[in-house]
């Protein structure tokens, strides 16, 4: 008599990071003076079923407020990403995260993995010693999106809502539902334990950057200065006096959060013309949650398109860090 063929082994693996999922209050009543980080991602998926056929795997990357995220943490996280990517048996990875700079890392990631597997990034809006915390009911859609075939890319996944990676956007202090992908809308929705598509899903980018990931190169600093009525241009000015001296080391580059359709104030606009002669790489990213900029024959500096300011600083960054000498 023959044996029953084994049944495949299908991994989603639960990378956390820490962020308000992973928070504690010394009152169940109290969801914003809690201590973000402080329960680990192990402890998270208590009580959270996996999908059928679906074994979850736990590791702890870091333990964190998301407003304090640095570039070792990405790194570390791309790495371990690029690490369970390669498993034959993992269908996805799932990254729990702190909403203030989750769509930073979202992009981040979108840009330096090559992903034909799901990467998902979830979060809370309550810590979890919440009366009703979110975070295992995100986790819970988060893991699905993860283990759902024709899922693939970097997206988020918060209050039943799939975004992209290059679309979402923090838009809310404090509702469950914080997250928008502005007019590109939503990849879809988690109902009930499935997800339902209404647009493609994200792909990976033509073009990667191995160095942010693999090597120990030195991350070209980018610095975002806002354009708004009544402006001068003595930060840009002073950012650049103390470019030799300052321990984040030398200017790089200049994303200027701009007005409208890219528009910027004459003295912002003067002193971005000095920093660019001074050898500054310029960009400019609106401060409009909705639309991109759409160029003009006159502008004087390039634009991110519907990057928000904070994507397209990470965007310029990544870009430089191809071009600068191993050395810079």
């Amino acid at each position: 008599m023959m044996k029953a063929a084994a049944p495949e082994l299908r991994r989603v693996v639960v990378l956390g990071t820490g962020g308000t999922i992973a928070g504690r209050a010394a009152s169940a009543g109290d969801n914003i003076g809690y201590t973000a980080g402080e329960v680990d991602v192990a402890n998270l998926l208590t009580g959270i079923d996996a999908p059928p056929g679906v074994t979850l795997v736990a590791e702890q990357v870091a333990q964190l407020d998301s407003k304090d995220m640095s570039f070792d943490v990405w790194r570390q996280l791309a790495r371990r990403c690029i690490h369970w990517l390669d498993a034959p048996d993992v269908v996805g990875i799932v990254i729990t995260h702190g909403t203030d700079t989750l769509e930073e890392t979202a992009f981040f990631l979108h840009s330096v993995l090559s992903a034909q597997k799901p990467v998902v990034l979830t979060c809370a809006m309550r810590p979890a010693t919440a009366l009703a915390p979110d975070g295992p009911q995100n986790v819970r859609d988060a893991i699905v999106v993860a283990a759902t075939g024709g899922s693939r890319g970097v997206t988020v996944v918060c209050a039943g809502t799939v975004h992209s990676a290059v679309d979402v956007q923090k838009v809310h202090t404090y509702r469950l539902d914080a997250f928008a992908s502005g007019d590109a809308g939503a990849v879809g929705y988690v109902e009930e334990g499935a997800v339902r598509s209404v647009r493609d899903w994200p792909a990976a980018p033509s073009r990667l950057v191995p160095e942010a990931v693999t090597g120990d190169a030195v991350w070209p600093r980018v610095e975002i200065v806002m354009s708004h009525a009544g402006a001068s241009g003595s930060i840009i000015d002073a950012l650049m006096a103390q470019s030799t001296v300052d321990a984040a080391g030398p200017l790089r580059g200049l994303v200027l959060a701009a007005t409208g359709n890219g528009t910027l104030h004459h003295a912002i606009e003067a002193a971005a013309s000095r920093a660019r002669a001074a050898g500054i790489e310029i960009c400019r990213a609106t401060r409009c949650v909705d639309g991109h900029i759409l160029p003009r024959g006159d502008d004087r500096f390039p634009d991110a398109g519907g990057l928000s300011p904070v994507k397209a600083r990470i965007a310029l960054m990544l870009a430089l860090m191809r071009t600068l000498p191993p050395a810079a």
